[in-house]
């Protein structure tokens, strides 16, 4: 009975770790080297855990497109002296942001850079940015 116990723990173990590496892989949903620069308002933030979500309304010669940009978990900003308020602000105001496009070619990226209005540039590159 105990043998059979660390075994279905160790099955367990090995099943977690093996989609928090899935979930962490970018790589295999956005295309690092293709990018988006998008001017727009942003209509909608998100902000949870494991990664915020922004969305960006942005012109696209006379059409309108949601874009929906993936961002690092809160803690990623709060320890950059970033807090919700400080993006919540900019809620239905121009921002400029860009993104990593992802590799489906939906309106949707992996956001590097966002600027608020007022200026205020902010980074969501923990690497490889």
């Amino acid at each position: 009975m105990r043998q059979r116990t660390i075994v279905l723990i160790a099955v367990g173990v090995v099943l977690l770790a093996g989609s928090a590496w899935a979930h962490h892989n970018m790589t295999a949903i956005f295309d690092f080297n293709d990018r988006v620069m998008l001017s727009g308002t942003l209509t909608k933030v998100d902000w949870r855990n494991p990664h915020i979500e922004l969305v960006v309304d942005a012109k696209n010669g006379d059409q309108m497109e949601s874009w929906s940009l993936e961002g690092p978990p809160p803690s990623f900003f709060r320890a950059r002296d970033i807090n919700r308020s400080d993006i919540e602000a900019a809620l239905g105001k121009a921002v400029t942001a860009e993104a990593s496009r992802a590799r489906d070619h939906s309106r949707s990226g992996l956001l590097r850079v966002i600027t608020l209005p007022g200026g205020k540039v902010v980074s969501a590159c923990p690497q490889n940015c």
